[in-house]
């Protein structure tokens, strides 16, 4: 009989969260989903004896270590971190303010920072576990409009692929997930922050975007029920990958960029290659 997982969830009152607390709690294992007002998900957890609310915000680390603590107490171990909070930030690169910014890294980088130290703790105590890092296509390759927003993913990448160095030792793995477009509520308000200052000189990149995004809301071709699903097999593998990105869109553009890079590394190889000492190119 299979084992019930314990996964704790963030940002899983809407979008990726609430559907793949509903495909983990279908599955038969149990959730602790982490939301910032827990009254939405009263009639949820009243259906469900596997679930349990707890209140987080993810830039507030006493919160991240209290609901850790309390996931714990109610089902003893936490065996699935899905570091789901954060949100979009629209803008070009000098459009948006400082605080704009900060905002943006405290959910998106120091967030889950602080849920992952507040988890990780207990996962080494059983010896086990699995992190799972939510980025997204943006943290592959950066495009106008997103360059800020990525640069948070881009961080997401880099600690997860040093965690799942760190970690695998002690029986622990960890994954960044990167969903392309995916039909949710990413591209609402909610979700979604676009900056106030508007520079007309980006209006044939950014602005473009910016339409581009209004246009395509509730029209992305990702499926969010099969990335759901997609989280269930990843946290049922005996190895999981470092990265799992999801989405035709995703590997489209992950494919082009490395072509480019690739193209720069045959065109500038003389140069790259020509920078050490010359009595270390010599041996």
């Amino acid at each position: 009989m299979k084992k019930q997982k314990v996964w704790f969830i963030t940002g899983a009152s809407r979008g990726f969260g609430l559907e793949i607390v509903k495909a983990v709690l279908e599955s038969g294992d149990k959730v602790v989903a982490a939301v910032r007002n827990p009254k939405s998900f009263s009639a949820l957890q009243a259906d469900h004896a596997n679930l349990l609310v707890v209140k987080l915000d993810v830039t507030d680390e006493s919160q991240a270590k209290e609901a850790a603590k309390q996931a714990i107490s109610h089902f003893e171990s936490i065996d699935v971190l899905v570091n789901n909070a954060g949100y979009g930030l629209l803008s070009a690169v000098e459009e948006a303010s400082g605080d704009e910014v900060r905002e943006n890294y405290e959910t998106n980088v120091f967030g889950l920072l602080n849920v992952t130290r507040a988890v990780l703790p207990y996962m080494r105590t059983q010896g086990n576990g699995h992190v799972i890092n939510i980025s997204s296509v943006g943290g592959l390759a950066g495009s106008v409009g997103w360059g800020l927003y990525s640069s948070t993913k881009f961080a997401v990448e880099g600690i997860t692929e040093a965690l799942a160095a760190e970690l695998a030792p002690l029986g622990i793995s960890a994954t960044v997930v990167e969903p392309g477009y995916f039909r949710t509520n990413f591209l609402d308000q909610t979700s979604l922050f676009r900056t106030s200052n508007i520079i007309k000189d980006y209006s044939g990149t950014v602005g473009k975007m910016r339409e581009f995004a209004t246009q395509v809301n509730y029209k992305q071709p990702g499926d969010p029920s099969k990335l759901a699903a997609a989280f269930i097999k990843l946290a049922n593998v005996a190895k999981p990958p470092v990265h799992l990105p999801l989405g035709n869109d995703t590997l489209k553009r992950y494919r082009e960029k490395t072509a480019a890079f690739q193209k720069d590394i045959e065109e500038w190889y003389d140069v790259i290659t020509g920078t050490d000492y010359n009595d270390l190119a010599s041996n």
